[in-house]
């Protein structure tokens, strides 16, 4: 049976996302609701809302109650676009129309160890993702940004900057984990580097006119070609799972600015000896389908990192999916 629930699992995927795009977790508060009610709040039929509610409560995500009403589960709230720890955005990117595309070519990726982008689109991800699919664009800059707040939050209390008095937060996006480490350090002061249509819509508290503003520097620009700024400790998170030459070209430009004695903390998803194996494994899959990366194993970030000639002091988890890799370059 659950070999059955699992090659049935593009249908939970698909029940997410319906739900999701409906906004029925929105629409349902704190009371229990008769379908009948929901339906119209979110406009759809009641008997066919019943069978999604029920799919959907089978795996925890909404309760059927003995009335026949639906009640929130702590999973469902998650759906929910004001809970804090809110996962919808999410939901909607890794269901996007592309991945139902490129997910039946798996075998495909994994014969030739190449993304099947190109050949669905005649483009790289990226540029095909900007160029011809900005709403999808869209959903996934506001996922990014999702999971970005969410992680600064647990980075910001897992680092001790203790005694450095600059950090530059490297491919770092819109700076919620650069933010949330000079709100921890009042006297110091940052740096963010990222593509420059990406430090465009940066948090406001960097900005000018923000809080942090006249702490922070805003560098528009590629960390694979140069990092064109001097800290005690650079933060790279979640960006070194391109392929080898891109990944080896960003730590010699970080070692290259820092120089000697300089602090190297890379935190990334890993691939094994972590609770978030499940969650970890998928996107990994994901990223070969996509562009040809891969999440990393702690041995494979480790030969990566000291590759590059940086010296590993500690690997400690962050939170249940990020590890964080504190190095240093040495004299």
């Amino acid at each position: 049976m659950r070999m059955r629930e699992l090659v049935f699992a593009a249908a939970c995927a698909a029940a997410l996302r319906a739900a999701a795009r409906l906004g029925v977790a929105d629409a349902l508060g704190d009371t229990p609701m008769t379908v009948e009610d929901l339906a119209a709040a979110v406009r759809t039929e009641p008997r066919p809302l019943r069978r999604l509610l029920r799919a959907l409560s089978s795996h925890g995500v909404f309760a059927e109650r003995p009335d026949g009403t639906f009640a929130h589960t702590d999973m469902s709230r998650l759906l929910r676009a004001d809970d804090p720890h809110s996962l919808r955005d999410i939901c909607l990117w890794c269901t996007e129309p592309w991945t139902w595309d490129a997910w039946p070519r798996l075998d495909e990726a994994v014969r030739t160890g190449r993304n099947v982008i190109e050949d669905l689109y005649g483009k790289e991800f990226f540029p095909w993702l900007n160029e011809d699919a900005p709403e999808s664009a869209d959903v996934f800059n506001r996922a990014m940004t999702t999971s970005s707040v969410q992680s600064a939050r647990d980075v910001a209390a897992f680092l001790d900057l203790t005694g450095s008095t600059s950090v530059a937060d490297i491919g770092g996006g819109q700076g919620h984990v650069l933010a949330s480490l000079l709100e921890k350090y009042p006297s110091m002061q940052g740096a963010l580097l990222d593509l420059p249509r990406v430090v465009d819509n940066a948090d406001p508290r960097l900005r000018p006119g923000g809080a942090l503003a006249d702490r922070v520097r805003i560098l528009p620009g590629d960390c694979r070609e140069a990092v064109p700024v001097r800290a005690d400790v650079y933060v790279i998170k979640n960006i070194l799972e391109w392929d080898d030459d891109s990944t080896a070209r960003t730590l010699r430009n970080v070692i290259e600015a820092g120089g000697p004695g300089t602090r190297v903390v890379v935190i990334e998803n890993l691939v094994d000896d972590t609770p978030s194996m499940r969650f970890s494994t998928a996107m990994d899959l994901l990223l070969l389908l996509n562009v040809g990366g891969a999440k990393h194993t702690t041995e494979s970030m480790s030969g990566r990192l000291t590759g590059a000639g940086l010296v590993i002091d500690a690997v400690g988890p962050v939170n249940p999916y990020l590890h964080a890799f504190d190095c240093t370059v040495p004299g």
